[in-house]
């Protein structure tokens, strides 16, 4: 019997049907065209700047478009470095679109200019979502180019006013933190549909700044706080918010804030390989677009076909054979590790060292929390300075502040103050509100130098 209307067309591409689910097969595409770069972002897990030695040319990016189509693939997004400054860039998304996949990009939207977003229509361009990791100043500060914030805000009202779907992506981490709620009002303001938040994983140059990322505990802050805004700001709004796969797992907050929670969706392990892929300017094939690329390539286009390596190479499979054997520390004995196999592989393998053990979980957070605990990422030894490579940190259990409730700025907790901030006018200034969080020392001002 065939599957049913409802069964066989998902919300979105990349979500599997019930027919996917029960023969499970990449259907997302991640693929960055290009290493090169206008932007030199302090937290670019691919230190993008130039493009790479040998990257693709055109002949062979069409005829990757090809083998993605004949492998069943929905939908690919388009990243760099950035994208557009491969001149046929928009000559490779046309073809994603006339093979029948949805084609996206992901852009800083440096010099994003009305010529290029014309163009972006013009090839049939789904959706172009825009990175902002902050307000003005800190995302500047992060970008590593002062105007990024502006030219990426124009950049984001005409996109709005395209046939095209606007999305935005923040990367969540100690500077962009206490400004979510005044991303989530321009959001608003601009007309953004969807809003994608990842916390900054130490990789690449975010490595090079070990004081940038969250801290465990830092969850307990971020989860009611994205809640409140998903509540009061994005739902009235009409903008979907997307928890990235780094974002998790489990506690009361899954049902709220991961897509589809409202209808029984959870989180269900690292799907690298097993619904999507990522491919590098150079060709290499990997099972997610983020995963460390010595560790994890499979092979090369144009040497090898993606049929060859996708569903076969090792570096792109054996995350599906992941079982509880596999995982270790906390995660080996959680309630949720037959489902959870320690979620984002990316995560855990740039922050210990190897996969099976995450400490960026709520779940975990709160199980410490209730036994006047915390942990503690203590960074150990420096990345080597090359383009997806990681160092390592060491994980410390520590007491937890003495229990006269969560640490307080005027009385508000820092996820009210975030939010309180936002709700009426503007709280405190950036100056007020930095200074208030740098003399209780909870979220000290990190320095992006060099």
């Amino acid at each position: 019997m065939g599957a049913t209307p409802e069964e066989a067309a998902p919300r979105i591409a990349r979500q599997g049907s019930a027919v996917d689910q029960a023969n499970p097969h990449p259907l997302y595409c991640v693929w960055e065209i290009t290493l090169a770069c206008d932007l030199g972002c302090k937290h670019c897990g691919s230190r993008a700047g130039a493009a790479r030695a040998h990257e693709l040319d055109t002949a062979q990016c069409l005829d990757t478009v090809h083998q993605l189509a004949a492998m069943g693939f929905r939908e690919v997004t388009l990243i760099g470095g950035e994208a557009y400054l491969r001149e046929d860039w928009d000559e490779i998304a046309a073809a994603i679109t006339a093979n029948g996949m949805l084609c996206g990009i992901t852009t800083g939207a440096r010099n994003l200019t009305p010529e290029r977003i014309a163009r972006a229509v013009a090839a049939g361009v789904a959706s172009i979502s825009v990175s902002v990791d902050g307000l003005e100043r800190t995302h500047d500060a992060q970008r590593g180019a002062p105007g990024a914030w502006e030219a990426a805000v124009a950049a984001m009202r005409r996109i709005a006013a395209t046939p095209m779907r606007l999305a935005t992506n923040t990367q969540v981490n100690r500077l962009s933190l206490p400004e979510l709620g005044g991303v989530a009002d321009l959001l608003l303001e601009v007309g953004s549909r969807a809003w994608q938040v990842q916390l900054t994983v130490p990789m690449g140059r975010g490595a090079d700044r070990p004081d940038l990322p969250l801290q465990p505990w830092e969850l307990l802050e971020l989860f009611p706080l994205l809640d409140w805004i998903k509540t009061n700001r994005l739902e009235p709004g009409g903008v979907t918010l997307f928890p990235g796969n780094n974002v998790g797992y489990f506690g009361p907050f899954e049902e709220r804030l991961r897509f589809g929670g409202d209808r029984g969706a959870h989180w269900g392990g690292c799907g690298a390989g097993k619904w999507c892929i990522g491919v590098e300017a150079d060709g290499a094939i990997k099972a997610c677009p983020s995963l460390p690329t010595d560790d994890w390539t499979g092979g090369h286009l144009p040497a090898r076909r993606l049929e060859q390596v996708v569903g076969v190479a090792p570096e792109l499979t054996h995350l599906q054979d992941r079982t509880v054997d596999d995982l270790w520390g906390f995660c080996r004995t959680c309630y949720y590790a037959d489902v959870c196999k320690a979620g984002c592989t990316w995560t855990s393998q740039c922050l210990l060292g190897r996969p099976g053990n995450n400490p960026y979980c709520i779940h975990r957070a709160a199980d410490f929390e209730g036994r006047g605990l915390r942990e503690r990422l203590v960074h150990e030894t420096a990345a080597p300075g090359k383009p997806f490579d990681y160092g390592k940190f060491r994980l410390d259990v520590e007491a937890a502040p003495a229990a006269e409730g969560p640490p307080t700025v005027g009385g508000f907790s820092l996820a009210e103050v975030a939010a309180l901030r936002w709700s009426s006018g503007g709280v405190w200034s950036d100056a007020q509100l930095r200074e208030a969080l740098r003399r209780i020392g909870r979220r000290d001002v990190v320095l992006l130098e060099g």
